[in-house]
């Protein structure tokens, strides 16, 4: 049974033209198949207003979940000016009905009151802020999510969020519509199936421009420290920080200063105790305070004023970046640390909504906070700090992926990617298909980094234990060296550098030599021939493909001399394996990004 039908008797309000693809895709895609999807739409672009339409659409029961009874409210809000009625069940909001085809809930009251839903007969559940779906099983949205497929295998479910990836997981999602792969294979997301770019949004007048100002006073410092297990800073470390700092009255004054001719202003203090300090050096009429333990009637109290003008500075601590809606924000002052992209992305977008008169929002960070709002950086860690994304086009199906990487002018002399991202056709489904179907989309199969399985040959994953051709355990580098250690014709080098050499052989051939050394300056020598477009495809198969510190990219030296000249593009292996070959040694292993327990060179036992 199909949950979206596209016809409808009443007249829906008006969409944008986003907002209406948005809904044409969500359509498409679960016409299609079960796949969990999600809908990226920048904070202020009107997702309550897709959720609304999408729950009119629907010609089964929909429940619409969120985090916050702001978010329950403002959804079930829009659905009304449709003119039609749903159920709330949030105990925040005093309400526990389920009775309607539509139901607007919070998570935490759905999660314990699952008894209520009856039969659980949904057929679209809707997560709104979906990045706060956790992989774990057992965490409150899947045991919501497994109830309801218990009742319904075919449930459909949908998020949509504003910043799609969570603290140490990366992308939420596995496909983007644009073809390409952003998490891993295990998301319980499938699908991104639209997703509407904030840069778009400014540019096509939907959003206000954020205008980020590099503030000449002091800034707090807090490149010391580090998130706590839970992913989070710790409030002990930031008071260290910010509490009695110098810095603290005049980067207030400056705040004061810029936001003379601003209307609405939010400051994101690092503590409660740093949130006091400021309140303290704002003017005192205008300026009030909401923390975690601010009084629920006191917290109304103070974001009306805010909202009515009454107000001009609003100070917290990590409990308005979501679901607090107030356009004539246009200034935004950052004096905290941002553990994520996400967080640091919903602070700013509390001053991205239109509002009469406003033309932009100023972002003040005096935290140092590293993220781009246009571009976030959320997939592998930053591998070091001379690392920026850049392009590496994949050789086998032509894919421009981003990886981290470093650059020599134009040329991208290092990359850390591991597997295309691109999506292609599967050759099976391709090949099996009977109908006019369009083929499946699999990941592209090339990879940047391997490790060769011994009995099939097939490249693996660099961290896989197992081939994902034939299944046989993959040998582990520490057995490995283990064994040649053993060995009395093997010799086992912890390489410390790598030198070329252009020379010639005993029949005054041109030659490459590579010649690896340990930190006892025993060596052992590679040669290779470049002569013919054969020997050459070999170097590539036998050393390039492995050397490379950019893998995949088109480098195609054709002397020693130019593997020479070139020598800043290769690195050498961790480890190499030699076997004694009559009075040579021949190299016959080497491992690259090893991460055993034996010390590599350099580093301290």
């Amino acid at each position: 049974m199909t949950p979206i039908s596209d016809t409808t008797s009443l007249t829906p309000p008006t969409l944008r033209p986003y907002q209406r693809q948005a809904v044409a895709r969500v359509v498409e895609h679960f016409r299609s198949g079960d796949e969990p999807a999600v809908v990226v739409l920048p904070t202020g672009s009107g997702k309550s207003l897709v959720i609304a339409e999408l729950a009119r659409l629907a010609r089964g029961r929909v429940l619409v979940l969120a985090h916050v009874r702001e978010l329950v409210e403002q959804n079930h809000a829009k659905y009304r000016a449709y003119g039609l009625e749903a159920d709330i069940f949030s105990a925040g909001l005093g309400r526990k009905e389920a009775e309607r085809q539509v139901v607007f809930g919070s998570v935490q009251s759905v999660v314990r009151n699952l008894e209520a839903f009856g039969a659980g007969d949904f057929t679209l559940l809707v997560i709104d802020e979906c990045h706060r779906v956790s992989p774990e099983k057992d965490a409150s949205y899947r045991r919501v999510i497994a109830h309801f497929r218990r009742a319904n295998p075919r449930l459909k479910v949908l998020g949509l969020t504003a910043t799609p990836y969570r603290l140490g997981q990366g992308f939420i999602y596995h496909r983007h519509h644009h073809g390409m792969v952003r998490g891993e294979a295990d998301c319980f997301f499938r699908d991104c199936v639209f997703e509407q770019p904030l840069r778009l949004m400014v540019k096509q007048g939907y959003l206000a421009e954020p205008r980020r100002i590099d503030a000449a006073v002091e800034r707090y410092d807090f490149s010391r420290l580090a998130p706590n297990s839970r992913g989070v800073f710790a409030e002990e470390d930031l008071n260290r920080v910010v509490s009695g700092h110098r810095a603290t009255p005049t980067i207030i004054a400056e705040i004061v200063e810029r936001a003379r001719e601003r209307r609405g202003v939010m400051i994101f203090a690092a503590t409660v105790a740093h949130a006091e300090e400021i309140l303290g050096y704002l003017p005192e009429a205008e300026a009030a305070l909401v923390t975690g333990a601010t009084p629920s009637r006191e917290r109304t109290q103070i974001i009306e004023a805010f909202k009515a003008g009454q107000l001009k500075y609003l100070v917290n601590v990590a409990v308005l970046t979501t679901g607090f809606d107030a356009p004539h924000v246009d200034l935004i002052a950052i004096l905290r640390p941002t553990e994520s992209v996400s967080l640091y992305q919903q602070i700013v977008g509390r001053g991205l909504r239109l509002a009469p008169g406003k033309a932009d929002c100023l972002i003040l960070d005096y935290a140092g906070n590293p993220w781009d709002l246009y571009a976030p950086e959320v997939g592998a860690p930053r591998p070091d700090s001379d690392a920026e994304p850049v392009q590496v086009e994949c050789p086998e199906c032509g894919h421009a992926n981003l990886f981290w990487g470093k650059r020599d002018g134009d040329l991208v002399i290092e990359h850390y990617g591991r597997r295309c991202q691109g999506l292609v056709d599967s050759a099976r489904n391709r090949a099996k298909s009977t109908t006019s179907k369009p083929a499946a989309m699999e990941q592209c199969a090339f990879r940047f980094r391997f490790k060769t399985c011994e009995r099939c040959g097939a490249e693996n994953d660099i961290a896989a234990r197992a081939c994902h051709g034939c299944g046989e355990r993959l040998v582990d580098p520490d057995d490995k060296l283990k064994q040649a250690l053993r060995l009395k014709d093997a010799r086992v080098l912890r390489v410390s550098g790598m030198q070329l050499a252009a020379t010639v052989n005993g029949r005054g051939l041109p030659r490459l030599r590579v010649t690896y050394h340990d930190e006892d300056g025993i060596t052992l020598d590679e040669w290779f021939a470049l002569e013919t477009p054969a020997q050459r495809r070999a170097f590539a198969a036998a050393f390039l493909r492995r050397h490379l510190r950019a893998p995949g990219t088109n480098w195609d030296p054709a002397s020693p001399e130019a593997v020479i000249a070139g020598e800043q593009r290769l690195k050498a292996p961790d480890f190499v394996v030699g076997r004694r070959v009559g009075r040579y040694w021949q190299v016959r292993e080497k491992l690259f990004d090893y991460t055993g327990r034996y010390r590599k060179a350099g580093s301290v036992e």
